[in-house]
C-alpha cells in the first residue's frame, strides 16, 4: 500500500469536508468510513458503534458536561460582574491600573470556566465599556483582553485538557496540574508587560477620579470570595485526592448555583438557558471526540501512523528540531481551523512522534494547549477575535494587531515550557 497516497486522499477528505462547512465530527466520521471502505477490507459499521461506545462511557467524558456547566452558570450570573467590582480597588496603585483587571479577572473566570470564549466573552462585556469610558489606551485594552482570555484553555479546569486527556489516554488530573504554573506564568507574563508598558508611557493608563481606601479594598473581598471557594473546591478536591474530576465538576455544579442563588441572579431562565447551551456544547464535543477516535482507528489500521513515525525517526531529527516543525505547523493550522480541530485531526498522528521522541505525553498536553491559545488569537479564524469583535463591532485584524504583543509573549512561553519542561511536570511529578 503507498502510505503516502493513503495519507494525502484522507488529508485532503478532510480539508474538503471541513473546509465545506461539514459539522467537524460528521466529517471525522465521513472520512473515516472513507478510510476503511476504500483502502481495507474491515467492517467499518462494527468498529464505529464500538468506538461510539467506548469514547463516551468512561468517567473522563462524563466530567466534561459537569464543567460546562458551571461555567454556563457562572457566565450567565452576577458572580462574574462582581469579581470586577472586587478586583477593581486593588489594582488602583499599580501602572496598568483597570488593565491588570482583565488579567485577573480571566485568571480567575479561566479557574473555573473551563472556555476560553467564556472567559473572554464574561471579562470582555464587564471591562471593555469601562475601559474605553475611562480612556484607556484601546489596543492595550482590547490586546490583553485577547491574550487573557485565551487562559480559559489553560488553567484547569480546561475543555481542551479534558479532550486532549480522553484522545491520548493521558491522565486528566495530572493534564490539571501541569496547567497551573503554565497558566499563572503566562497571567504573571502579559501583567509585567502592561507594568512597563504602563510604567513607560502613564498615559495609556489615565488615573481616574475614583479613589479606593483599605477599608474599600477589604469591603471588595466578598464579592471575589465566591470564586475563590470555587477554585478551592473544584481544582483542591482533586488535587487532594478527594475527588475525581468528574465528582470535582459536580461539586462545582452545585457551588456556581449556590452562589448564583446567594447573589439573586438564580432565575428560571438563566437555570434552563445554561442547562440547553451546556447539553450543545457536551453534544458537539462528544461528537467531535468520538469522531476523532474513529478516524485515529483507521490511521492504526491502514499503517499510517506507523509508517509516519519510523519515516521520522529514519530523518534522524532531533527532539527540539520536531518541536520546532510541530509549532510551525500548528501556527498555519491556527489560522485555519480551530483548536478543537487542530487536537482531533492531529493528536492521533503527533502522538506516537512526541512518545518516540521521549517527550512526556503530559508536557505535550500543555504544549498542545498553547498551541491553540495561539490560535485563539491569530485570523482569520481565532475564536477570541471573533468574541471581542462581537462586543465592539470592530474587525478581526484590528483586534489581532492589539493582541499581537500577547501573541509573542505566548510563544516566549512556549519556548519556556520547551527547554524547562519542569515548569509544566513539577506539579504532576508530586502525584503519587
Amino acid at each position: 500500500m503507498d502510505f503516502g497516497h493513503v495519507a494525502a486522499t484522507i488529508t485532503g477528505l478532510l480539508i474538503l469536508f471541513m473546509g465545506g462547512s461539514i459539522w467537524i465530527g460528521i466529517a471525522l466520521f465521513l472520512v473515516g468510513i472513507g478510510g476503511f471502505f476504500f483502502f481495507s477490507d474491515v467492517s467499518f459499521g462494527a468498529i464505529l458503534s464500538n468506538i461510539a461506545w467506548n469514547n463516551t462511557n468512561g468517567s473522563s467524558m462524563m466530567a466534561l458536561p459537569f464543567f460546562i456547566w458551571m461555567g454556563e452558570i457562572l457566565f450567565r450570573s452576577n458572580i462574574s460582574s462582581n469579581l470586577f467590582k472586587g478586583l477593581s480597588p486593588w489594582m488602583d496603585k499599580i501602572p496598568g491600573r483597570l488593565v491588570h483587571v482583565n488579567i485577573l479577572a480571566c485568571t480567575f473566570f479561566a479557574a473555573v470556566s473551563g472556555s476560553s470564549a467564556a472567559t473572554t466573552a464574561t471579562v470582555g462585556k464587564i471591562t471593555v465599556p469601562e475601559l474605553m469610558k475611562r480612556n484607556y489606551d484601546y489596543d492595550l485594552s482590547i490586546g490583553s483582553l485577547a491574550g487573557a482570555g485565551t487562559l480559559g484553555f489553560m488553567i484547569p479546569p480546561s475543555m481542551v485538557m479534558l479532550v486532549y486527556g480522553i484522545i491520548g489516554d493521558v491522565s486528566i488530573g495530572k493534564l490539571f496540574m501541569a496547567g497551573f504554573i503554565p497558566g499563572f506564568m503566562i497571567a504573571g507574563m502579559f501583567s509585567g508587560y502592561i507594568f512597563v508598558r504602563c510604567l513607560i508611557s502613564p498615559e495609556l493608563a489615565p488615573k481616574g477620579d475614583d479613589a479606593y481606601t483599605w477599608r474599600d479594598r477589604m469591603e471588595a473581598i466578598p464579592a471575589i470570595a465566591p470564586v475563590i471557594f470555587l477554585i478551592l473546591a473544584v481544582l483542591g478536591s482533586i488535587y487532594m485526592g478527594w475527588a475525581t474530576p468528574t465528582e470535582a465538576g459536580a461539586v462545582g455544579v452545585v457551588g456556581a448555583l449556590f452562589f448564583a442563588a446567594l447573589t439573586k441572579s438564580l432565575t428560571w431562565d438563566v437555570f434552563k438557558v445554561s442547562m440547553i447551551n451546556s447539553v450543545k456544547t457536551s453534544c458537539m464535543i462528544m461528537l467531535i471526540v468520538m469522531g476523532a477516535a474513529y478516524l485515529s482507528n483507521v490511521f492504526g489500521f491502514l499503517g499510517i501512523t506507523r509508517a509516519l513515525t519510523t519515516y521520522v525517526i529514519e530523518m534522524g531529527l532531533s527532539p527540539y528540531t520536531l518541536i520546532i516543525i510541530l509549532t510551525v505547523l500548528y501556527l498555519i493550522l491556527g489560522c485555519l481551523i480551530d483548536g478543537f480541530s487542530m487536537i482531533v485531526m492531529t493528536a492521533p498522528l503527533v502522538l506516537p512522534l512526541i512518545e518516540a521522541a521521549k517527550f512526556d505525553t503530559v508536557w505535550f498536553g500543555i504544549y498542545l494547549v498553547l498551541m491553540i491559545e495561539l490560535a485563539q488569537i491569530t485570523p482569520p479564524v481565532g475564536f477570541n477575535l471573533f468574541v471581542i469583535s462581537g462586543l465592539n463591532n470592530d474587525s478581526l485584524f484590528k483586534i489581532a494587531k492589539a493582541a499581537f504583543p500577547f501573541f509573542l509573549l505566548m510563544l516566549l512561553a512556549t519556548v519556556l515550557i520547551t527547554v524547562f519542561p519542569q515548569i509544566a511536570l513539577f506539579l504532576p511529578g508530586m502525584m503519587k
